[in-house]
């Protein structure tokens, strides 16, 4: 069974998602990228996945994210996540909740991060058509939220070559749907293939649309486990950054665990944001903390401190 739109039905719902949302009057026009102050390099947003514990336990709720994001942190830009609000992807009046909450805050909506919604690059056709059908609804959503991106994943089977084609053709089919109305598609580095950030650029140029591109995280470069040892097998996470920048729409900073000087352990954040600067990027840069050492406001907290660190000197320079 089919549960995606066709464009009379997407059009259908965004303009139905429009009435249920039109008491909220907040200002949602689409913007390709963050329009920027001047005097900033780059503004930082929050990427939900940091408070998935306490989404998880019911300590907090999606409601009320935005709201969170600017008294608890001071951030402006959130970045949703679909598990949080999976059931309510085609539910009009509590997307235009969302949205009137995001407006009341002077919090702008840049992206939801679409997981479990099927594998875009299957080598079975009626299973990668549906999950290309299954995330039009998030299309939707994102288009009424005033997102200017969904993150999807690129996962797919076969050899090397095979998931090039088969993810790229996944891709292809849902950048154009969301194409018509201005959203674009990007693709998370998150694990398998996608994690090795040569194929995952090879992917976005196959695609060959505007609209589909990357989301760099910092982090997500761990492409499998050596089977005798067991250990980790990771790609260079600054060839992989500099291999994914050109295509970037978006930018993860993902963070663990900090020294006593508040840099993190795993990853040169000075380093990272100077390729994210050279590749011309200056939109939004996404706090993704998934430590356990600090707690989750804690690790936001240390993760803005520090990219605002790496901010004023890079400015500096």
């Amino acid at each position: 069974m089919h549960t995606g739109f066709n464009r009379r039905q997407f059009l259908a719902a965004t303009g139905a998602f429009a009435a249920a949302g039109a008491s909220a009057n907040p200002s949602w026009a689409f913007q390709p990228g963050w329009p920027g102050a001047k005097d900033e390099l780059f503004k930082i947003s929050l990427a939900q996945w940091s408070l998935h514990r306490a989404l998880k336990a019911g300590e907090i709720d999606n409601l009320d994210f935005a709201k969170i994001a600017k008294n608890d942190f001071g951030i402006e830009g959130v970045e949703y996540v679909n598990q949080f609000f999976k059931d309510k992807g085609k539910d009009g009046k509590y997307l235009a909740e969302m949205k009137k909450r995001a407006a009341d805050h002077g919090v702008t909506s840049v992206l939801i991060m679409i997981d479990g919604e099927g594998a875009l690059g299957d080598a079975d056709k009626a299973k990668q058509e549906q999950a290309i059908e299954n995330h039009h609804q998030w299309v939707a959503a994102a288009k009424f939220l005033g997102c200017h991106s969904i993150r999807v994943n690129a996962q797919s089977s076969g050899t090397y070559d095979e998931q090039v084609g088969r993810a790229a053709d996944g891709l292809r089919s849902l950048a154009e749907f969301a194409k018509d109305v201005d959203i674009n598609v990007i693709v998370e580095n998150h694990g398998g293939l996608s994690s090795n950030g040569q194929w995952l650029a090879q992917v976005i140029r196959k695609v060959g649309l505007d609209n589909c591109g990357t989301l760099p995280d910092f982090g997500n470069f761990r492409v499998g486990k050596n089977k005798k040892t067991g250990d980790d097998i990771w790609y260079d996470r600054y060839l992989g950054m500099s291999a994914l920048m050109p295509f970037a729409k978006a930018v993860s900073a993902k963070s663990h665990d900090f020294d006593d000087e508040g840099n993190e352990i795993n990853t040169d954040f000075m380093k990272v944001m100077q390729i994210v600067l050279d590749a011309g990027y200056h939109n939004w840069v996404g706090i993704e903390y998934e430590g356990s050492k600090l707690n989750e406001y804690d690790g936001i907290r240390a993760t803005k401190a520090l990219l605002e660190k790496c901010r004023e000197k890079l400015e500096d320079t």
